[in-house]
C-alpha cells in the first residue's frame, strides 16, 4: 500500500503502544516516518523494527514539552525528509498514585505532577503543531490529528483529573485550530480512544480495565491497531474534507 508516498510524517510517543502502531501504519503506507520519544532506545528500536520492514524512518528524541528540543526535532526531520506535512500528536501521560494502578485524587496529587501533565499532553501539542507550521503553510497543505481519549468527554474513574482536562482541552485545541489552518489547506482532528491495550494501560489495576471492556458494547479492548488505522484514513488524501472532528475509537463505550 502506497496511499502516503511522498508525505513526511511525525508521530509523538512513537516509541511503543499507540503512537508506535500509528508511526507503523505511515511507515507502511509509504510515508517517510519520524519516531520521536522522549526514550531514544524506544524510539530507535521502533524505527529499525520498522526499516527491517523496507520502510523509510528516523528515531527522534526529544521532549515534547520543551520548545528547544522540539524545534530541534523538527529541524531534523525536515532535514533528513523535507518539511514535515502529517503530525499526529499522540505523547500522552496518565501518572497512577501506587503500585495498585489507581488514579492520583485530586487532594493526592501534587502541583510538579499536575503541572506535568499539562506540560506533555497538552502544551506538547501546541509546541509541534507551531514548529511544522510553517512548512505546511507553505506547502498549503498538511494533516495535524491529536489524540484525545473519552476521558476527555465523560467522566473515566480510570484516570486523574490532569490527564481528563487535557485531553477535553485537546478536542478544543482541534476544534479551533481546523478553523483556522482551514484557510491553509491544512486538516486538524483528532481521535478519542476508549481501553486500548498498550503497556500504559496494563499498569491500571486490572478490574478496572475489566469493567471498562464490559461497558465497551463490542466487549473487547481495543488494539493499537484500530487507532492506528482512524489515523491514516485521516492524514490521507481521502479525508481532505474531514476537518476539525473527533472520531471516538471505542467499540461503542461512549456515543455522542
Amino acid at each position: 500500500m502506497s496511499s502516503h508516498r511522498g508525505k513526511v510524517v511525525l508521530v509523538t510517543g512513537a516509541g511503543r503502544g499507540i503512537g508506535q502502531a500509528i508511526a507503523d501504519a505511515h511507515a507502511a503506507a509509504g510515508a517517510s516516518v519520524a519516531y520521536l520519544d522522549h526514550d531514544p532506545k524506544l524510539a530507535e528500536a521502533a524505527s529499525e523494527a520498522a526499516r527491517g520492514r523496507g520502510a523509510t524512518t528516523l528515531a527522534v528524541a526529544a521532549d515534547v514539552a520543551d520548545e528547544a528540543s522540539v524545534r530541534a526535532a523538527v529541524a531534523r526531520v525536515t532535514e533528513a525528509f523535507g518539511p514535515v506535512t502529517v503530525l499526529v500528536n499522540n505523547a500522552g501521560i496518565s501518572p497512577k498514585s501506587g503500585a495498585d494502578g489507581k488514579r492520583a485524587r485530586l487532594g493526592e496529587m501534587g502541583t510538579d505532577e499536575w503541572r506535568r501533565v499539562l506540560d506533555v499532553n497538552l502544551t506538547g501539542a501546541f509546541l509541534c503543531a507551531s514548529a511544522v507550521l510553517p512548512g505546511m503553510r507553505a506547502a498549503r497543505k498538511g494533516a495535524i490529528v491529536s489524540v484525545s481519549s473519552v476521558a476527555g468527554k465523560t467522566y473515566c474513574d480510570i484516570v486523574g483529573v490532569h490527564y481528563a482536562a487535557t485531553k477535553a482541552a485537546l478536542i478544543g485545541f482541534t476544534k479551533h485550530l481546523a478553523g483556522e489552518l482551514g484557510p491553509d489547506g491544512i486538516t486538524v482532528n483528532a481521535v478519542s480512544p476508549g481501553r486500548i491495550d498498550t503497556p500504559l494501560m496494563r499498569g491500571t489495576a486490572p478490574d478496572a480495565n475489566e469493567a471498562a471492556r464490559m461497558a465497551t458494547p463490542l466487549r473487547r479492548l481495543g488494539s493499537p491497531e484500530d487507532v492506528a488505522k482512524t489515523c491514516l484514513f485521516l492524514t490521507s488524501d481521502d479525508a481532505a474534507f474531514v476537518t476539525g472532528q473527533v472520531c471516538d475509537v471505542a467499540g461503542g463505550w461512549l456515543m455522542t
